[in-house]
């Protein structure tokens, strides 16, 4: 059970890698040409606010609501039943989606206003724009997520989390191709046709292997359906509960539009590192555990109780490092892949100060996503939903408060300078009113990990992985640092992605070394199965 697990879920993190690897280098890309300008804040805007749609419609929803049942149909063999399931489900997203679409495109302007009042009228046009030509896009990523619920409950997880790579591949390619040629207006409105056809090719590649595993798919409405039944009646407290994290998501943005003008770009920059472990770890074992867990938890609460005790291990292995990691060395890690062109060393400490925020939550969110799938295999949907919405309240008045103290404070570069913030636009100075937002959703995220274990505890037992063991891992993390650190600051001058990674691999190789020698094998267990396999096959293994 083991085994398969860890391989399923590291199919997951595998496809996740790539995407997210695809989306490191679209940030990238994008800060080479937009920086934390204007415009940079208006895409930034433009994503968030279609978004809503596919983040209360898409994966998490799905994944709490329809793959419990349609994995259960599976296990059960009524295959033709699952199809129809499927097909249902289908038909009811994608009407649900293109009336939300129609709606959107007609209310941009005035969810614009609302939701972005801050901007000027200049960005609040721009944005209106880009969120037009973006809200389509959403929706073909909702049917993107039911393939991803589809080819997950078949246990095929490897190609679902690769799609996102062409998304990505798209507006990177828009970007290289038109970065130069307009400016930073014409810019982002190519770039949101960039995303729609990204989108459309995401949800193209899933479905020749999605009708090729469920032969039994008939597109029909069926609302009426016993099983459509349940998956609704699981979707709406977990609707609800992905509806006040919006609200949050939502609020932050309203926020930081009254702040300076690239204080939402950076926002958004400091959530692509923020999100890459909880992706790569967190989500890639909760998405391989729940498809199984579904299938046990109506024999075997112990089975599920077991899984979410391996993987909450798994997940400390590689959560802990990535928190040390963005605290001590944020820096050089944001400069890396950020810090050319119009994205200057003031942005870059801004941009860490931002991802140190949120990173003191990291260990907490990572942990509640497994949580949150072993509640949805038990068909829970209540429970994560009431502690999303205790999380979101803490984070509003906590970032809140924060935003306003730290919004007087600010970070300069050539020297290192933080105290009063300047009155005026100042160019080398850059206010850290975001900083308090990210401290309020990394706090609160606490609060949901308390929520959630005691409700996982009093349904199937288990806990965290013991003390002793986490004692170790933040000893080999906490070493590893300060190893790096100081290589860190011998290093010659030069350019901070060469040095970013020099540092990173010191990090990495000295976390495995120090933890392996403080008794924690399982570090290493990747490592060497990785290297049994080779020596098993020889160089024309497969």
């Amino acid at each position: 059970m083991a085994r398969a697990s860890s391989r399923s879920a590291g199919l997951v993190a595998a496809g996740i890698l790539l995407s997210r690897l695809a989306g490191l280098i679209r940030q990238a890309v994008f800060a080479r040409f937009l920086g934390t300008s204007d415009y940079a804040s208006v895409f930034s805007a433009a994503l968030r606010m279609p978004n809503v749609l596919q983040n209360l419609l898409g994966e998490g929803t799905l994944s709490a609501s329809f793959i419990p049942v349609y994995a259960g149909l599976l296990e059960r063999g009524e295959r033709e039943a699952a199809g129809r399931l499927a097909g249902a489900v289908f038909a009811l997203l994608l009407a649900i989606t293109a009336a939300l679409a129609m709606v959107g495109i007609v209310l941009a302007d005035a969810l614009v206003s609302v939701f972005f009042a801050g901007f000027g009228p200049e960005m609040r046009a721009a944005t209106a724009t880009c969120v037009r030509i973006i809200f389509p896009m959403t929706g073909v990523l909702v049917l993107s997520a039911w393939s991803l619920g589809v080819l997950n409950s078949h246990r095929s997880f490897f190609l679902p989390y690769f799609a996102p790579v062409l998304w990505n591949a798209a507006m990177i390619a828009t970007l290289l191709v038109f970065g130069t040629r307009l400016g930073d207006r014409d810019l982002v409105f190519a770039l949101a046709w960039g995303a729609l056809a990204g989108g459309i090719l995401q949800f193209g590649v899933q479905l020749p292997r999605v009708l090729r595993l469920e032969p039994q798919l008939r597109v029909a409405w069926a609302p009426k359906l016993a099983a459509v039944r349940r998956v609704v009646d699981n979707a709406g407290p977990a609707i609800l509960g992905r509806g006040v994290v919006q609200l949050s998501a939502w609020l932050d943005g309203f926020l930081a539009s009254f702040l300076f003008a690239g204080a939402l770009a950076a926002l958004g920059y400091a959530q692509t590192f923020y999100l890459l472990p909880i992706s790569l770890f967190a989500m890639s074992i909760a998405a391989a555990e729940l498809p199984e867990m579904a299938r046990e938890a109506s024999a075997r609460t112990d089975a599920v109780r077991q899984r979410l005790d391996s993987g909450l291990r798994r997940i400390a292995i590689l959560i802990v490092p990535s928190t040390v990691g963005y605290l001590a060395l944020g820096d050089v890690i944001v400069a890396a892949l950020y810090q050319n062109g119009a994205f200057a060393r003031v942005d870059t400490l801004l941009v860490a100060l931002v991802l140190a925020g949120y990173t003191i939550g990291l260990p907490a969110t990572t942990a509640t996503r497994l949580f949150a799938s072993s509640l949805y295999a038990l068909e829970d949907t209540r429970t994560p939903a009431r502690a999303a919405a205790l999380r979101v309240a803490l984070s509003a008045t906590v970032g809140l408060t924060l935003m306003l103290l730290l919004e007087r404070v600010a970070v300069a570069a050539g020297p290192l300078r933080v105290g009063p913030a300047p009155l005026g636009a100042v160019q080398d100075w850059r206010p850290l009113g975001a900083v308090g937002l990210a401290l309020g959703t990394g706090s609160a995220a606490w609060l949901e990990w308390v929520w959630l274990r005691r409700a996982i505890r009093a349904r199937v037992g288990g806990g965290p992985p013991q003390a002793g063991f986490l004692l170790r891992l933040a000893a080999g993390a906490l070493g590893a640092a300060a190893l790096a650190r100081a290589l860190f600051a011998i290093l010659p001058p030069m350019h901070p992605a060469p040095a970013g990674v020099l540092t990173l691999l010191t990090f990495g190789v000295s976390y495995f070394g120090l933890t392996h020698v403080l008794g924690v094998r399982d570090t290493l267990a990747p490592l060497l199965a990785i290297l049994r396999r080779v020596r098993r096959d020889g160089p024309g293994g497969t």
